[in-house]
């Protein structure tokens, strides 16, 4: 039995989900996305929980939690920018973006800054590749940046994180 729950809200989101799905594999994504939701990330002991509330085997809601990239499957900074890879970023200015959060920031993909504060991963295509070089903080989408963009946004974190200490 798993000591991760959902939040009362996330219950009654799940149940009304429960209600639109035909089978319990149609549910695993969306039981998934409230966890990562709830808790920013989804652990051994969440994949336990929706296991037990889909009758699954716990290795089978793992398999489905490693195969999309999208589960962080480990805490991440609370500020998560995921950085567009793909042709149309590239060619509009990707690579200086990447470079800009390397030196500034002092990550690269797949790492999480040592104050915690950011996490940076590069991700295939966003489907924004008319607002091209684009990244996602948080799930909102930025278009058409540039390392001058990316700067202020990455202050505003920094100055939002402050103000909230």
């Amino acid at each position: 039995m798993s000591k991760f729950k959902y939040t009362p809200e996330n219950e009654e989101k799940f149940q009304k989900q429960l209600k639109r799905y035909p089978n319990s594999n149609s549910m695993m994504l969306p039981a998934l996305w409230l966890v990562q939701e709830q808790e920013g990330w989804v652990s051994p002991e969440a994949m336990i929980f929706v296991a037990d509330k889909l009758n699954k085997q716990p290795i089978e809601v793992y398999e489905f939690a490693t195969f999309y990239t999208m589960f962080n499957l480990k805490p991440i900074g609370t500020y998560h920018i995921e950085l567009c890879k793909t042709l149309s970023c590239m060619v509009m200015g990707s690579r200086d973006l990447k470079k800009f959060i390397k030196d500034t920031i002092g990550i690269g993909p797949g790492e999480t800054s040592e104050d915690g504060l950011f996490h940076f991963s590069e991700v295939e295509c966003l489907g924004a590749c008319g607002g091209a070089p684009m990244f996602a903080l948080n799930g909102q989408y930025h278009e058409n940046q540039s390392v001058e963009s990316l700067k202020k946004v990455i202050e505003e974190c920094k100055n939002a994180s402050k103000s909230s200490k």
